[in-house]
């Protein structure tokens, strides 16, 4: 199927409270402009300076999400345009972006990455630094980010249930921040295998590429 046919299979499959981010790291502008001539506007990289380069040639009513680990030194080259940034994992990076989003005179809207799976290379906080970090008053004095919300990664695993349970762990945490934080709105958990499994689980926003815009070549 092509890239527009895909999206109308998501866009009939997805509830109206989900929001679809196509991820479109490593693939042309062609693709995106595929994508974005079938309605599709929200656009999600891993890689800062890919992003930037396609965020010159698009149309500038792309909204752009940084989805993968982000470098403090490289945050200065999305902060003119991006929208949301989903993997904030410390108080640190929080500082950096601010900084960039105040010379850029903008707020970000930002998720604290919550670590929910077992893997050793999956990125995030526990939910005692997340919670310490919500509550803190550093972050009152961060006026140029915004936490909007919470990510999550499941563990690579073909064992649906574990899957549902990670992300089922992680929903419990989003309620609970949600009482003491009501700006928390977002709930990102969700990619190509196993968007199905985390809109079950409450997921508000799911990040999908392979599954719209075909395999990724890496070479």
């Amino acid at each position: 199927m092509s890239i527009s046919e895909n999206l109308k299979k998501f866009n009939k499959e997805l509830p109206n409270n989900v929001t679809l981010v196509a991820v479109s790291k490593t693939k042309p502008v062609s693709d995106l402009m595929e994508a974005y001539n079938a309605g599709q506007r929200i656009f999600g990289e891993n890689k800062i300076q890919e992003m930037e380069s396609k965020w010159q040639e698009m149309p500038k009513d792309v909204e752009w999400h940084m989805i993968g680990h982000v470098q403090r030194n490289k945050v200065k080259y999305m902060a003119p345009f991006v929208n949301l940034i989903h993997a904030v994992d410390s108080l640190k990076l929080l500082k950096e972006i601010n900084k960039e989003a105040e010379k850029n005179e903008r707020t970000i809207a930002c998720l604290l990455q919550i670590k929910i799976a077992e893997e050793d290379s999956k990125f995030g906080m526990d939910k005692a630094d997340a919670a310490t970090l919500l509550s803190s008053e550093e972050l009152k004095k961060l006026q140029n980010v915004k936490i909007v919300g919470l990510m999550g990664m499941a563990t690579f695993t073909d064992d649906e249930k574990q899957i549902s349970d990670e992300f089922q762990k992680l929903k419990k945490i989003y309620d609970q921040f949600r009482i003491m934080n009501s700006e928390l709105k977002i709930l990102s958990m969700g990619m190509s295998g196993d968007y199905k499994i985390a809109m079950e689980n409450g997921s508000n926003m799911v990040r999908v590429g392979s599954a719209i815009f075909g395999e990724r070549n890496y070479q």
